[in-house]
Formats: structure tokens, C-alpha cells, sequence
């Protein structure tokens, strides 16, 4: 069996906002207090090995502190843009929380699941932005090797199965529950 991944459009900061020469600061307020605001829906089915598809789940997830300050990094501060991002699976075994200081080097309440067919995360294919949203043109999937329970996923900047470098630019977990996963 495996899991696809189709996330949906992200959810982005108002598309412009109004300065004047008493509302500087302010509106720099505005740009961090809407950053918050950045998040995405993910779709996820999990098919077993013969194909049938034994559950679907919807779920946002939350943009890390790091993935909120590469994101303004990047549109404001002429940051290296990232231009392939990976999607990974959560570990429910030891799974604590997740947490907005989470980063790819430092995140005590889970762990990757690694046990699924690849020797990198595999890429999302990730379109143009569009009326303040982004989307992926095709699915992401993983075939699994092994029998485990996926607790949810994370998009990074490194394709490193296991890795630690990089942007944790978000995580999610299942809204329906764990995924129970198998070999095939």
C-alpha cells in the first residue's frame, strides 16, 4: 500500500498592503501578523498495494517559524528561493507534538518515517502562484516497505531521506487519525 499527498493551495498574507508616512511600522505589523495566517490544506489517500483506496483525509497544516521566515526572507530580503520542495512522512512511534520552533535540526516531539520505497523524499511538484494560492500538478506518493503508522507529513527544503539540513517549512497531522501503512 502507499500514501499520495495532493496538497492543496496555500493560503497566503493579503495581497497588498497600504503604507502612508504615519503607518510604516504598522504595516510591517501587518506583514508579520498575516504571515501567521500562511497555511495549506493537504489531501491525502491511503490506497492499498492492489489499489483500492481505504481512507482519505483533509487536513491544514501549520508553517513552521522557520518556514514563516524563509518565506518573508524570500520575497523581501532577496533570500536564495528555494525551487524543489520534498514532502516527508511523521513517525507516530515516540510522537509528542509538533511545534511552530520545530526545524529540520531540532524537532524532540517526532520523527521521519523512513520506511517506504526511494532513497530521497520524494519532490512536490509545485505550480505558479495564482489569486494568492499555489498548487501541485501532480500527486505525490509513497510506496511503503514496511508495516508502520504514519502519523502525518512535512515539507522540507532537502531531498535526504533523514536528513537534518535545511528549511522545515511546514508539518501536519492526520485530521482522521493515524495510517496504519504495509509492505507493497
Amino acid at each position: 500500500g502507499g500514501l499520495r499527498v495532493d496538497p492543496e493551495p496555500l493560503e497566503g498574507a493579503p495581497p497588498h498592503v497600504h503604507l502612508n508616512r504615519h503607518a510604516v511600522e504598522g504595516a510591517l505589523e501587518v506583514l508579520r501578523l498575516h504571515a501567521r495566517e500562511l497555511e495549506g490544506v493537504y489531501h491525502v489517500e491511503c490506497i492499498k498495494a492492489d489499489g483500492t483506496v481505504r481512507g482519505v483525509d483533509d487536513f491544514r497544516n501549520a508553517v513552521t517559524t522557520a518556514g514563516l521566515n524563509y518565506t518573508l526572507n524570500a520575497a523581501l530580503s532577496n533570500q536564495t528561493v528555494v525551487t524543489v520542495w520534498y514532502l516527508a512522512l511523521v513517525d507516530n512511534a515516540g510522537f509528542t507534538a509538533f511545534a511552530a520552533a520545530d526545524t529540520m535540526s531540532s524537532h524532540a516531539g517526532w520523527v521521519e518515517l523512513q520506511a517506504y520505497s526511494g532513497a530521497t523524499r520524494p519532490a512536490w511538484g509545485n505550480g505558479t502562484a495564482s489569486s494568492g494560492s499555489v498548487t501541485n500538478a501532480s500527486t505525490v506518493d509513497f510506496a511503503m516497505n514496511a508495516t508502520n503508522t504514519v502519523k502525518g507529513i512535512y515539507a522540507t527544503s532537502v531531498s535526504t531521506k533523514g536528513g537534518t539540513t535545511g528549511t522545515l517549512f511546514s508539518t501536519a497531522a492526520f485530521s482522521g487519525g493515524n495510517q496504519s501503512v504495509g509492505n507493497g
